[in-house]
């Protein structure tokens, strides 16, 4: 058997070892507009297609490798990978469903449209619609994004009518992060609550649900920025209607088959959604998760790939934490330096440390960190003490504030 990835940065470059330790051969295939700043290891590939448009002739190339499933690994390969998978004839998603599982927009409507909670919205390319909308409302903040990009990319939480005039002004000027020109901007109610997301991986419209995360975030120029997130077992609260929302959610948007990556806000009066992508949720540490809960959503995808009525079998089946675990991002409070290996050493020695990714090579700038794409990496804690964590947590952050990344 043979699968085709399409884009495979990011968390999606872990996938291909995953299939093969599965006996699955893999070919890549890339998206006219991937985001090329995430990781990727071409020597894990024979085989390299680059889609330039010509449906017919990237088709006729898999058909020709024998494929016989597709999967986008990456947020911009999430169109392309349910037109290949409907024209080969595969398990996929419906490409007539593809705007409600990328647009942010169409997301909500669909989202709306199954009966479930969803954010009050307004899309458009005019500010002044956009304004009148905020001010008709009169409800503060609100957040203003792009309608296609991932992470917190362009993501402005505004207080007042100029903020909201200045973060328009941003986003139609810019291009998102893959590349393409904003050309309208999503406007939404600001959703209060604690932020959840939950990993999952599905097959034939079964879903399996593999960690749920809370999300902590802080403000830095208006801007949402990711500082931590902790692994959550099931019971704890909101846990259980936060997934029996999100199954709810894949559902409404056509998500039957592939990995899912989906961010909720719990409110007071119960789970909405922020937004969701089809593919594999970032930061992906396969050894570390399943350590803590018994499985990771890469290998889980290379299941549902590999072994179709075995994964179905098994997808009820739930977690059960075993050890505390916390993403923390780093957070660069100015422009700096990436240390050198042995400038990590206090970092490494945290007692709870288990793991880092650092996302430049040493001796590259920092600038100061704004949002996901000016992170320098993300440190892993893992305890089974939670006061530990947050001891560890402290310290880490302190490290920063005295000049971590000062050259």
């Amino acid at each position: 058997m043979t699968t085709a990835i399409v884009d495979a940065y990011g968390a999606g470059r872990l996938l291909p070892g995953a299939l093969r330790q599965r006996g699955v051969d893999v070919v890549h295939v890339r998206s006219p507009f991937p985001d090329t700043r995430l990781a990727y290891r071409p020597e894990d590939f024979a085989v390299d297609i680059q889609h330039t448009g010509d449906l017919v002739r990237t088709v006729r190339a898999l058909t020709d490798l024998n494929v016989r499933a597709v999967v986008a690994a990456a947020e911009s390969g999430v169109f392309l990978a349910d037109e290949l998978s409907f024209a080969l004839g595969v398990a996929g998603n419906d490409p007539h469903r593809s705007a409600a599982r990328r647009d942010k927009a169409a997301m909500q409507h669909a989202v709306r449209a199954a009966g479930l909670a969803a954010a009050q919205d307004l899309c458009s390319a005019s500010l002044t619609e956009i304004t009148d909308w905020v001010t008709g409302r009169d409800q503060w903040p609100v957040v203003l994004k792009p309608v296609l990009s991932a992470g917190t990319d362009n993501v402005f939480i505004c207080r007042t009518v100029e903020e909201v005039t200045a973060a328009h002004t941003a986003i139609m000027a810019s291009a998102d992060r893959y590349g393409q020109h904003n050309t309208v901007v999503l406007a939404q109610e600001y959703l209060a609550g604690s932020e959840h997301y939950v990993n999952s991986v599905s097959r034939d419209g079964v879903h399996r649900v593999i960690e749920v995360w809370r999300y902590h975030k802080r403000l830095v120029d208006g801007r949402s920025v990711y500082d931590y997130e902790d692994l959550l077992a099931l019971d704890e609260p909101g846990v259980p209607e936060t997934i029996r929302y999100v199954r709810s959610v894949l559902d409404a948007l056509g998500i039957r088959n592939g990995a899912a990556h989906t961010e909720i806000m719990l409110t007071a009066n119960g789970p909405v959604l922020i937004e969701s992508g089809a593919r594999l949720g970032g930061g992906q540490m396969p050894d570390l998760l399943t350590r803590c809960v018994g499985d990771d959503q890469v290998s889980s995808l290379a299941f549902s790939l590999a072994d179709a009525g075995s994964f179905l079998a098994e997808a009820e089946a739930p977690y059960r934490l075993k050890s505390r675990l916390r993403c923390v991002n780093l957070i660069s409070p100015r422009a700096g330096t990436v240390p050198a290996e042995d400038g990590w050493a206090a970092v490494r020695a945290l007692p709870s440390f288990a793991s880092m990714t650092v996302n430049l090579p040493p001796h590259s700038p920092v600038t100061r960190t704004v949002d996901m794409a000016t992170c320098p990496g993300t440190v892993y804690l893992t305890s089974g003490d939670p006061a530990a964590l947050e001891d560890d947590y402290r310290t880490l952050r302190a490290l920063e504030r005295d000049g971590l990344y000062d050259a």
